[in-house]
């Protein structure tokens, strides 16, 4: 019991003097395997997908930005994230969701994990995200286990094929 409390203990007193660090993952990243729940729709499933990028906002704030066609035209989407007092955990859509970006062992890529709300059911959502397009062996492993352990089937991973991305018109 002693030691119990002293391994808290000591893990509480070094997250106060060394807190972790949320990576610096403002730049372009490239999608590099998506999971999602089992009754999520295909068309939730992204078969294509355009390079995301990351912009760091004041306070903390991240945007992230991505194009896509749709009946030929091009679209812009983005959304606001806001840092929580986990590091690593960010709030989206006025809190309906939150979004956890963590770092893997293999250098330059990241995990995006989102849980929510849409349309009454519950959501999750993870993706693989790297500096490059190339999908990478180990990190897509490494994806898998995290797959797993977020009680994701492996069945659900898909690999979707990179586009250049677009330019919308402005109207």
């Amino acid at each position: 019991m002693k030691v119990l409390f002293l391994t808290i203990a000591l893990g509480l007193v070094s997250a106060l003097f060394f807190p972790v660090e949320t990576p610096d993952i403002t730049g372009t990243l490239y999608v590099k395997a998506t999971v999602t729940d089992k009754d999520l729709s295909k068309e939730w499933r992204p078969s294509k997908v355009s390079p995301v990028t990351v912009t760091a906002l004041d306070g903390g704030d991240l945007e992230v930005t991505f194009t896509f066609m749709k009946k030929g035209q091009c679209h812009e989407k983005g959304t606001v994230i806001q840092p929580t007092e986990e590091p690593g955990k960010y709030s989206a859509y006025g809190g309906k969701r939150h979004v956890y970006i963590l770092e893997l062992p293999v250098k330059d890529h990241y995990v995006f994990y989102c849980e929510g709300h849409v349309h009454g059911k519950q959501l999750h959502v993870g993706k693989l995200m790297g500096r490059n397009p190339e999908v990478n062996p180990e990190a897509l492993e490494a994806f898998k286990r995290f797959a797993q352990r977020k009680g994701l089937s492996e069945d659900d991973i898909s690999i979707p094929t990179q586009t250049e991305g677009c330019r919308p018109e402005n109207n």
